[in-house]
C-alpha cells in the first residue's frame, strides 16, 4: 500500500508539472501510467526501469539502446534541441560549442538523487523535461542519466557527434573533438579516435576529465548518429547490438587500445557473480 501511494504521488507530481511548464510541444510525455510497480510515458517507455525492451535504455545481455533520448529528436525535438541550437548559433568554434554545452548542463543540473527529487529509486527524466524545468526555474535537479540525456540531445542540436556510455552502475557522454588540446585522455569508438568524456554530475569537473576507474577499459557505447533509427519498441527478446562496438581509452600520444564486442562485458560480469556464489558454497 505504501508503495502505491508513493507511485501515485510521483503521478500527481509529474502531472502537475506538465499543467505548470506551458512547454506542451517541448514535453513529449503527457500520460504516464503505472503497470504494476513500474511507471511508463506515452510511448510505453518505462521511466523507472533502464533494463529489458521497454526501459529506458533498453538495456539486456547482449547491448543497450538509449531510447529516451529520441523522444526529445527528430520530429520530437523540443525545448532541449533548441538550446542547443541557441549555442551553435552563438559558438561557431566547434570547441568552444562543445564546452559551452557542456558548462550549461554542468552548471544548471544541480545533482540529486531520484529518491530526493521525485521520492523513487529510479526515474529517468527525458532531455526535454529537465531542459524545461530550467527554462522555467534557471536550474534543474537530476542524476547521470538526467545530465546523460540532456547532453547528448543538445550535443546532437549543437551539431556535434556524440555517444552515450554505460560503465557499471553510471552513464555518461562521450563528444568527438579529436582537436580538443585541453584533453588529457581521449576514447577510440569504432577504431576512430578523439572521443572525449564529458561528465556534468561535478561542478568543478571540466570537459574531458574522466574517472580513473574507467581508464584503459572497454565500455559499451552507443553513438547517437544522424540517422537515428525510428523510434519504436524491438519486438524480439532482445534490443539491437550496440553500434559502433565500444569505447577503449588511448593515453593522448599512445597507441590504440584493443577492441572486444560489448557482450563480453556482460559476460565477465555473469562469471565474476558466478564465482562468487561458487565460492560462498564451498566456504559452507
Amino acid at each position: 500500500m505504501k508503495r502505491v501511494c508513493i507511485l501515485l504521488g510521483l503521478i500527481t507530481l509529474l502531472l502537475s508539472a506538465l499543467v505548470t511548464a506551458g512547454y506542451a510541444s517541448a514535453f513529449p510525455s503527457q500520460d504516464f501510467h503505472t503497470r504494476g510497480v513500474d511507471i511508463l510515458d506515452d510511448w510505453e517507455i518505462c521511466r523507472t526501469r533502464a533494463y529489458d525492451e521497454d526501459g529506458f535504455y533498453q538495456l539486456t545481455r547482449t547491448g543497450f539502446r538509449p531510447v529516451i533520448v529520441f523522444e526529445s529528436l527528430g520530429d520530437q525535438a523540443g525545448a532541449a534541441y533548441s538550446l542547443g541550437e541557441q549555442i551553435a548559433d552563438k559558438y561557431p568554434n566547434p570547441v568552444q560549442r562543445a564546452k559551452a554545452v557542456f558548462h550549461f548542463v554542468r552548471d544548471r543540473v544541480e545533482y540529486a538523487s531520484d529518491v530526493d527529487t521525485l521520492g523513487s529509486e529510479e526515474f529517468a527524466q527525458n532531455a526535454d523535461e529537465l531542459a524545461v524545468t530550467i527554462i522555467e526555474d534557471g536550474i534543474g535537479q537530476g542524476d547521470c542519466e538526467d545530465m546523460t540525456a540532456l547532453l547528448a540531445v543538445m550535443y546532437e542540436a549543437a551539431g556535434l557527434r556524440s555517444a552515450i556510455v554505460l560503465p557499471s552502475g553510471h552513464t555518461a557522454v562521450l563528444v568527438y573533438l579529436p582537436d580538443y588540446n585541453e584533453a588529457t585522455i581521449f576514447f577510440e569508438l569504432g577504431d576512430e579516435p578523439g572521443w572525449v568524456w564529458a561528465e556534468a554530475t561535478g561542478r568543478n569537473n571540466p570537459l574531458g576529465w574522466a574517472p580513473k576507474e574507467y581508464l584503459d577499459t572497454e565500455i559499451p557505447a552507443y553513438e547517437i548518429l544522424a540517422e537515428r533509427p525510428a523510434y519504436e519498441i524491438p519486438t524480439g527478446a532482445v534490443a539491437p547490438l550496440i553500434p559502433p562496438p565500444a569505447a577503449v581509452i588511448a593515453f593522448a600520444g599512445t597507441g590504440k587500445g584493443t577492441f572486444y564486442p560489448p557482450y563480453l562485458f556482460f559476460i565477465v560480469i555473469g562469471l565474476l557473480w558466478l564465482l562468487s556464489l561458487f565460492r560462498r558454497r564451498r566456504r559452507r
